[in-house]
C-alpha cells in the first residue's frame, strides 16, 4: 500500500529556535498514526505544516505523491501562490483543539460552508450531505443550533463533520479532546474509532493513550523537536527503548 505523507528531512524554525529537526516519516493510506510527546515537542507544528499552515525550512513533505507549498521546475523549488496552496489543502481535514467554528452559523450552516463556498456544491446537495454527517457524529438534532448553545464535545463533534464534508484523504487531529472536559472527551473519541474502522487515514496528535493503544497502527513519540521512537502501540506504549519516552509515559500515567 502507498503513502499518503511522506515527509523527507524536514526542519522548521522559529527565528533562532528549530522546532522540527530531520524529520523523517511516512503515513501509508488507511493508517492510523498518533504522535505523542510533551508540550513544545514540535507535534502541533508538524501538523501545520503538512496542512500548510506553516511553510517548512528545509526538507519535503508530498500529500497523495505531491509536493507540498512548492513546485518544482528542474532542480529549482518555486514556492507554491495562495490560490495553489488551498487546492493542495483539500486533500487534507484538520480539526482542532478549540472547534473553531463559525459563531453566527448553525451546526448544518457551519458544515455546509466550505463545499459550498469553496467546492462550489449545490446548496440542497451540500445541505443533504451534511444532515448525513451530522447523523454520522450523533447530532442530527442539533442541526440548528448555535455553537454556543452546544457543549464542548458537541461542537468538536460539528467541527469533524465539517472537516469530513470537503471529502479529505486524510484528516489530522491536533489534541481534539485537550480542551473539553473529562465528561465530554468519550464522545469525540468514540467518533474517531468510528473513522480508524471505516479506513480514514489519521494523524492525531494526543495525550490519550488508552486510544492511541487501542486505535493507531503506530505510535511516534516527539521530544524537542525530534522523532526519538517509532513502532507499533504494544511496544512504545508499554516496553519503550528510549529513556526519553520511558519518561513521559511514565510521567503521563501517574
Amino acid at each position: 500500500m502507498k503513502n499518503i505523507i511522506t515527509a523527507v528531512n524536514v526542519n522548521k524554525y522559529f527565528d533562532q529556535f528549530q522546532a522540527l529537526k530531520n524529520i523523517n516519516l511516512e503515513v501509508r493510506h488507511g493508517e492510523v498514526m498518533c504522535v505523542i510527546g510533551p508540550s513544545g515537542s514540535g507535534k502541533s507544528t508538524f501538523l501545520r505544516c503538512i496542512n500548510q499552515l506553516e511553510r517548512i525550512d528545509s526538507g519535503g513533505i508530498w500529500v497523495d505523491d505531491e509536493l507540498v507549498g512548492y513546485r518544482m521546475e528542474g532542480k529549482k523549488l518555486y514556492p507554491l501562490n495562495d490560490k495553489q496552496i488551498a487546492r493542495q489543502r483539500l486533500k487534507t481535514g484538520m480539526v482542532f483543539q478549540r472547534f473553531n467554528l463559525f459563531p453566527d452559523k448553525t451546526a448544518l450552516e457551519n458544515i455546509i460552508e466550505g463545499p459550498c463556498q469553496v467546492l462550489l456544491r449545490p446548496v440542497k446537495e451540500a445541505t443533504q450531505e451534511a444532515m448525513a454527517l451530522l447523523e454520522r457524529v450523533g447530532l442530527a438534532h442539533k442541526r440548528d443550533a448555535y455553537p454556543m448553545e452546544l457543549s464542548g464535545g458537541q461542537q468538536q463533534r460539528v467541527a469533524i463533520a465539517r472537516a469530513l464534508a470537503m471529502k479529505p484523504k486524510l484528516m489530522l487531529f491536533d489534541e481534539p479532546t485537550s480542551a473539553l472536559d473529562p465528561e465530554m472527551v468519550g464522545e469525540v473519541l468514540a467518533v474517531m474509532r468510528s473513522l480508524a474502522a471505516e479506513g480514514m487515514t489519521m494523524i492525531v496528535v494526543t495525550h490519550e493513550l488508552g486510544f492511541a493503544r487501542e486505535v493507531a497502527n503506530r505510535v511516534v513519540f516527539m521530544d524537542e523537536g525530534g522523532i526519538i521512537e517509532s513502532g507499533n502501540p504494544e511496544d512504545v506504549l508499554l516496553n519503550p527503548q528510549n529513556p526519553r519516552t520511558q519518561n513521559f509515559i511514565s510521567a503521563v500515567l501517574i
